[in-house]
């Protein structure tokens, strides 16, 4: 178990991370969250037509990514272990329907061979209805459950972010990390992750 304390999103210590996002209506897009699945596993789907007729979408695709085509979708399960770090060319927008906890970092903080140190990571608590923008510096990766029943977490970010790659990625250097579209990854070992590059050095932190 990793000693760290868990910052709320609301606490200066995040706005090197990200934002708050407060001048859009998330209420009718938590209730359609509420209504997708949840399970053990964790599983993502990048976009989800019923999340996409909420009223804000649009909203979102004008004001927060300045109308460049987006893509809604959601983060669902149970988790409470760290496993990878990733990053976007983009920032992402988190919005909660349930109570989560974010763990984060600093692409800065990635070494020039491409490791990363899990001591840098930091948790913050993402109350249920609350959104947060993560900026394309932040690292970060699936939610933590802070309860047993699990989370459920909206996921926007520019249209075909995360679907598969189109090509083989053999140029060296960053391009290794390169997972999904506009998705680079750095993994824990210990997570297993099929065909990742891990680089992520330390513990494979868990939440309690």
């Amino acid at each position: 178990m990793f000693p760290m304390n868990i910052y709320k999103v609301t606490d200066p210590a995040f706005r090197k991370y990200g934002r708050v996002v407060k001048n859009v209506d998330f209420t009718e897009l938590v209730a359609k969250l509420k209504e997708t699945p949840v399970t053990k596993e964790v599983v993502y789907e990048p976009s989800v037509p019923e999340l996409e007729a909420v009223a804000a979408y649009k909203a979102l695709q004008d004001i927060t990514y300045g109308e460049l085509p987006i893509q809604i979708g959601y983060c669902n399960g149970y988790n409470k272990t760290m496993n990878a770090m990733e990053y976007h060319r983009s920032s992402e927008i988190n919005v909660a329907g349930t109570d989560a906890i974010l763990l984060l970092g600093l692409k800065q903080d990635i070494e020039e061979d491409f490791t990363y140190d899990s001591a840098k990571v930091e948790a913050f608590f993402l109350p249920e209805g609350t959104a947060v923008e993560v900026y394309a510096t932040t690292l970060h990766y699936a939610p933590c459950s802070p309860a047993e029943e699990g989370f459920q977490v909206a996921v926007v970010l520019p249209k075909d972010t995360n679907l598969p790659l189109g090509e083989k990625h053999e140029a060296g250097d960053e391009d290794k990390l390169l997972t999904a579209r506009n998705k680079w990854l750095v993994a824990h070992p210990d997570a297993g992750i099929e065909g990742a590059f891990n680089g992520i050095k330390g513990e494979n932190i868990t939440i309690a």
